[in-house]
């Protein structure tokens, strides 16, 4: 879904709206609608539930009705902790809390000192549990309420000792001979990850539309829902990438249309429409200046939503043409995912609308059929001149991943401009019992905006929205500049040994490496500036650094000299103990176990940034 998914039902609800005052005036309408929901929302005023009746009068509930209930939900129950510390420890102190003082639920709050006389780990509820104690009469020092916690802890391997320090901070000290087996055993295994229960996870993201080319506004849902595929395949997740593309709809009419009066022949012959985009905007032209064209595009919409044959043929013709473009980008950033559009969804939205009229809770509104679900702002379930809606292919969408797919979680990375759209939307699917959001995860993943060094939104110098193929294209050029400028300069072995394919795959993986990381490494809930300098910077947090550090590490581990089996050989004789005595060896051991922790909080949080041990909390 798009940016512009609102705006345009609007405009195919209403095709007279500049002729028509009744239809302006319900444009108008349904915008200062939204405008006051907003304010509410803002506000934290009550909002609209759904009803039972169709002709009741939505009544006013509170806000959190339409705001997810899931936030204290944790979806990702561990099995086997593995190296995660943080988890491990915040479990144990979880169970002493309750065991220690019944009908008391306080989070165990875990921090990792920054000094190493107060250990590595530092349990820090105390303070909050004694005055929750206290305003139920119970007073009981924080001090006390630590070594009482305390009491109650497991022995644990990895833990060397624990104290109660100051007003009652508890102090958890690590067992060095611990670490240096968990580290050992990475050398012999690779890295030991959590053991989580396993779901079936649905990912909608990238979801572009047909007819219209990939342009920057899709690459952050590209980049970020891959990436969150790749997490929960790491973790042994069923996952199912979907392209959720706009392949139905009102702008197929005016393509065939189109179609038909371009190339005739088209059902026998491939016409040459290889810029798909430029032939969108021809047909869109005539469709506004056109009132005969206008006509018989609407007629092909109707022959279409019937299936007719060679309305059909033309339609997959055009959705194919679309669909080479994007496999091109797709391969490119070695994107793998599965094209489900909203034409798959076409037959369940009839049973959708058949069912919920069967219930009764379809309002009527000027000729529309409305559900309320939360705020004034309703769904369009069916429009005036009896088609459905982008409300209606979600609000079917998410039940068939539900109930046919069987999904435990359902994964939406779409901009955040939408979400107040899924908000109402997954509200609706609460409310008409398609998931219990304690056992399913339904969740909106938004991002911000991709911005241009000016810091407004990123768009060519004339204004228009950039294409995602230019942007790799000046992407890898930018690279193989970089690149070649350090090839002439000769300050690596590296690049003189390098034939001109493996060359040609260097500069590549750096660009693509380097536009991707740049996004990953945000906080995708901020709009962030696309600047190629900083990307391929060989300085800071950027791809090109981590390369070359990699590159580094492994320079100075042939410099040492030492095999991997005599390493191996080496450990067997300390008998699987990694001996950490200086403090830095310690310090950098315990960072690297930190993976665990980070790879379980991202589980949770989806901010792929986090996966930087820098930011783990």
């Amino acid at each position: 879904m798009n940016n512009q998914r609102f705006s345009e039902e609007l405009l195919s609800e209403c095709p007279g709206l500049a002729k028509k005052v009744t239809e302006n005036e319900k444009l108008k309408y349904r915008i200062e609608i939204l405008k006051r929901s907003i304010e509410e929302r803002n506000n934290d005023s009550g909002s609209t539930s759904l009803q039972a009746n169709g002709n009741d009068v939505p009544a006013k509930q509170p806000k959190k009705d339409i705001k997810k209930d899931n936030s204290n939900v944790s979806y990702a129950k561990i099995v086997e902790y593995g190296n995660s510390f943080l988890a491990q420890f915040k479990d144990i102190f979880s169970k002493s809390i309750k065991e220690t003082f019944e009908g008391i639920e306080e989070p165990a709050v875990i921090v990792e000192t920054n000094n190493p006389k107060f250990g590595d780990y530092q349990f820090n509820s105390a303070m909050a549990l004694s005055k929750k104690l206290s305003s139920l009469g119970h007073k009981v020092s924080p001090r006390d309420v630590a070594l009482k916690l305390t009491e109650k802890l497991p022995k644990l391997q990895l833990i060397d000792k624990v104290e109660v320090a100051g007003a009652g901070f508890v102090n958890l000290f690590l067992n060095r001979d611990e670490i240096g087996n968990r580290i050992a055993e990475i050398y012999n295994n690779g890295v030991s990850l959590p053991k989580v229960e396993k779901r079936r996870v649905i990912v909608d993201f990238s979801s572009p539309n047909i007819a219209k080319e990939m342009h920057v506004g899709h690459l952050r849902s590209t980049i970020i829902g891959d990436s969150i595929s790749r997490l929960f395949e790491l973790m042994g997740f069923d996952v199912l990438r979907l392209n959720h593309i706009g392949d139905w709809g009102t702008q197929f009419g005016m393509l065939i249309a189109h179609l038909q009066d371009s190339f005739p022949n088209y059902l026998n012959e491939t016409p040459p429409i290889g810029n798909l985009q430029a032939f969108y905007k021809e047909s869109k032209k005539r469709f506004d200046e056109e009132p005969e064209f206008k006509a018989r595009a609407y007629q092909c919409v109707v022959k279409l939503q019937s299936y007719d044959t060679d309305i059909v043929n033309a339609w997959k013709m055009i959705c194919d043409v679309s669909r080479e473009d994007f496999e091109r980008i797709y391969r490119r950033l070695d994107i793998q995912i599965n094209e489900r559009g909203e034409s798959f969804y076409q037959s369940r939205m009839v049973d959708l609308v058949k069912e919920l009229d069967e219930q009764g809770i379809l309002q009527e509104d000027e000729g529309r059929k409305i559900l309320f679900a939360g705020l004034e702002v309703p769904l369009t379930i069916v429009k005036s001149d009896g088609g459905n809606t982008y409300d209606t292919s979600d609000l079917a969408a998410i039940k068939q991943r539900l109930f046919e797919e069987k999904a435990d979680w359902l994964i939406y990375v779409v901009d955040a401009g939408q979400g107040l759209h899924f908000d109402i939307i997954f509200a609706a699917a609460r409310n008409l019992h398609f998931y219990d959001p304690k056992e399913k995860r339904v969740e909106h993943v938004g991002f911000g905006l991709v911005l241009g060094e000016d810091k407004k939104k990123f768009k060519t110098r004339s204004g228009d929205t950039i294409r995602l193929t230019d942007l790799l294209d000046e992407g890898v050029k930018r690279a193989k500049a970089k690149m070649e400028a350090k090839r002439v300069e000769k300050s690596s072995d590296t690049y003189e040994n390098m034939s001109e394919e493996e060359f040609q795959k260097a500069y590549e993986a750096v660009a693509y490496g380097c536009i991707k990381y740049a996004d990953l490494s945000q906080n995708r809930r901020s709009d962030y500036v696309f600047s190629f300098d900083k990307m391929l910077d060989d300085r800071g947090n950027t791809a090109v650094y981590l390369l070359y550090a990699y590159a580094r590490i492994r320079s100075i581990v042939r410099k040492a000299g030492v095999s991997r089996d005599e390493l191996l050989s080496y450990l067997k004789n300390l008998q699987g103990s990694f001996p950490l005595e200086h403090s830095a060896e310690f310090k950098l051991a315990k960072h690297i176990l930190k993976f665990s922790d980070c790879i379980l909080m991202v589980l949770d949080s989806l901010l792929m940034h986090q996966v930087n041990c820098r930011n783990a909390a």
